[in-house]
């Protein structure tokens, strides 16, 4: 029997603009419990929750004070138990987020360790000297720009921190603090957690040596102050997989619990991440390249062909359109092309995640800069490298606020929620919120699109197309990438075709050249067919 996240979907919820139950203007735990019964309808299998640690929220939430309890903005430890228990009630999954590459400074392990070179949590955290002439002992360059390291007065010495300095770099070389981790997730399990998504895995072990990282001969300012260097010594070191084996075991230990990790790596790396035979990594190492592809046909079948070349054996592989970090997929292709993107991810092979809000095509929402919240923009301006855009509350009704808060929304709803919005999609046929339902339908229905095998997946004249097959089902997903009307010629085994969904619904097919091999589709059209 496959383990269900094979079959299953996934949907991440930045609960900070998800639902707010109190009226704060900040979503929270008890706000998701009402909205459960929302995510059944939709069709998903689990839900991945962003960080709800308690925390000073520098990085809202990804700089944690305390692993094992809930922030008070979004509730309790008992909001979270009747969370968890109410969405096992209607067959759904609970994932919480793990931020353990790093802590808050305000972490009282943290601050125990700055207190002394001699206090025994010193070396949980990575303190080096300075440079012999001065200055940060290397080159690195925190991810959110500036120097990855922040000079310490009192011991005299400089701490590692890959983000904000308020996020200090655990030192995973450390076995106390390797412990005390593992026992976070332990707590998490024993509570009904059904897993966890693992923040920026790969940069959880840095070189030994801190050699300085090469510098990058492709740089250019727009890129950000983080690609000056290229983080070969910083990130991805081979030590990191036995650390990933280890919450294996422990996730295995516990009934097969699931871990997802962020891994932004080109492919050949990544794959390492689902370990090896003797030491299991992460179930499911995210694959991120729907998010960075070029929005064509041919582009798009190589990416798919290298992705399934590359699995290890019994890799399963997993497909994401975006993220709380990336830019939303209305923004990318537009609200035509969307549709088809949602029609790609819930069709190919392996596990699909959703990102809160796409499944009614919010896109990017401009926030005016006296709003802007994320310190990522706030370091850098101008650039494009913000992420409050991706992280606005979702649009429930046509009432104030969208129904997401009796209050003022601590970020902008999008200009369209009056009509973009759960309860207006879902009384319109025609509308992303009914296909993205019909799509997860049909994945319950057709045990090929859900687990089936993928073949003959070609690119040409703007049309991505592939085959889905599983104990002697066959369907076919077509997708026209172009804005224009594409002849697309069925393949030989495809005898008698039945269309099951259409991203296009009311459009007048025809056999467009008699011969009964050819179809019409319609432009920014994906189609899925039954071969009957």
């Amino acid at each position: 029997m496959r383990p269900w996240w094979e079959v299953g979907v996934l949907y991440q919820i930045y609960p900070r603009s998800f639902q707010d139950s109190n009226g704060d203007g900040i979503g929270d735990l008890a706000g998701i419990s009402a909205r459960l019964d929302y995510l059944v309808d939709l069709g998903i299998d689990a839900l991945w929750i962003s960080p709800i640690f308690p925390s000073p929220m520098a990085d809202f939430g990804y700089d944690v004070a305390d692993y094992c309890d809930v922030d008070p903005r979004f509730g309790t430890l008992a909001d979270l138990d009747r969370l968890i228990e109410a969405a096992h009630a209607r067959g759904l999954r609970v994932l919480l987020d793990l931020v353990p590459n790093h802590s808050s400074d305000q972490h009282p392990w943290f601050v125990e360790s700055r207190s002394s070179r001699t206090n025994p949590r010193r070396d949980w955290y990575i303190w080096r000297d300075p440079a012999p002439g001065g200055g940060p002992p290397n080159n690195w360059i925190s991810d959110f720009g500036g120097p990855a390291w922040d000079y310490d007065e009192a011991t005299g010495q400089y701490y590692s921190h890959a983000f904000l300095k308020e996020q200090p770099d655990f030192n995973w070389r450390n076995p106390a603090l390797r412990a005390a981790m593992m026992d976070v997730l332990r707590f998490w399990f024993d509570r009904g957690v059904d897993g966890f998504r693992i923040d920026v895995l790969w940069h959880m072990v840095k070189a030994a040596d801190f050699r300085d990282n090469p510098v990058n001969p492709a740089y250019s300012p727009e890129m950000g102050d983080m690609h000056r260097v290229l983080q070969t010594h910083s990130t991805d070191q081979p030590e990191v997989h036995a650390i990933a084996a280890e919450m294996r075991a422990i996730a295995e230990a516990n009934g097969g619990r699931l871990l997802i990790g962020e891994i932004y790596l080109p492919v050949d790396r990544l794959m390492a991440y689902y370990g090896t035979a003797d030491a299991p990594g992460v179930q499911l190492p995210f694959n991120f390249q729907l998010i960075d592809a070029p929005w064509r046909a041919d582009a798009l079948a190589e990416i798919v062909r290298s992705y399934e070349a590359a699995l290890p054996p019994g890799g399963w592989p997993n497909w994401v359109l975006g993220n709380h970090d990336r830019p939303r997929i209305a923004t990318r292709v537009g609200e035509a092309q969307a549709r088809v993107a949602a029609m790609l991810l819930l069709t190919l092979r392996g596990t699909p995640t959703l990102y809160y809000g796409d499944e009614i095509g919010i896109a990017d929402v401009v926030v005016p800069a006296a709003q802007v919240k994320d310190p990522r923009e706030l370091r850098e301006p101008g650039l494009g490298l913000g992420r409050d855009p991706v992280r606005t509350p979702m649009a429930w009704d046509a009432g104030p606020h969208g129904g997401f808060s009796d209050g003022e929304p601590w970020l902008p709803l999008h200009d369209d929620a009056a009509i973009r919005n759960v309860a207006k999609q879902a009384a319109d046929p025609a509308a992303m919120l009914p296909l993205y339902r019909d799509l997860l339908a049909l994945r319950r229905t057709h045990g090929a699109l859900a687990t089936g095998d993928i073949a003959d997946i070609t690119g040409t004249d703007d049309i991505l197309s592939y085959a889905r097959t599983e104990n002697g089902e066959c369907l076919l997903i077509a997708l026209n990438l172009s804005g224009g009307e594409r002849r697309f010629v069925l393949p030989d085994n495809m005898e008698h075709p039945r269309l099951l969904l259409s991203t296009v619904p009311d459009w007048r097919r025809g056999d467009e050249d008699g011969d009964g091999r050819t179809i019409l589709l319609a432009p920014d059209e994906g189609v899925i067919l039954l071969n009957e």
